[in-house]
């Protein structure tokens, strides 16, 4: 974590401070900025992820993993399916996963109401791609 970062930012973001938008990390999704980077001297990011309605999946994320020293997501709205190593893992509207550093992941279905909130620190992690961790990924659930 970024320690030498003083935090002395109040951040207050309400729902229409900031929009959802593209050029995130993946097309795929859209991404809305909570403030928490800048208010934090970018010890932690926390964002709002949602599918993005122009683009369903139809290959996911594909194997990675991230370089940070804490990562949770919390589903807000929908679900999604991911790889967990060699374990297929359905996450729900409500459940909470610690993504524990550097454990290989797949996002590979998610529904087109899907939402989460996701707090990552330090705010700028790095995504790697890794070798799959298992051999079969299920396919996505087409949407309507």
């Amino acid at each position: 974590m970024n320690k030498q970062a003083v935090v002395s930012k109040f951040s207050h973001v309400k729902p229409g401070d900031t929009e959802f938008k593209g050029g995130g990390l993946r097309d795929f999704f859209l991404y809305r900025d909570l403030g928490i980077a800048d208010a934090t001297g970018g010890q932690v990011i926390c964002h709002l992820v949602k599918a993005n309605p122009d683009l369903p999946p139809e290959e996911g994320t594909g194997w990675h993993k991230h370089e940070c020293e804490f990562q949770i997501v919390i589903m807000t709205k929908g679900w999604a399916r991911f790889m967990y190593e060699d374990k297929s893992t359905l996450v729900q509207a409500g459940d909470v996963v610690h993504q524990r550093p550097g454990i290989m992941h797949y996002l590979y279905d998610y529904s087109e109401d899907m939402e989460y909130l996701e707090i990552v620190s330090p705010a700028d992690f790095k995504t790697v791609d890794v070798p799959p961790a298992a051999d079969k990924v299920p396919p996505p659930t087409p949407w309507r």
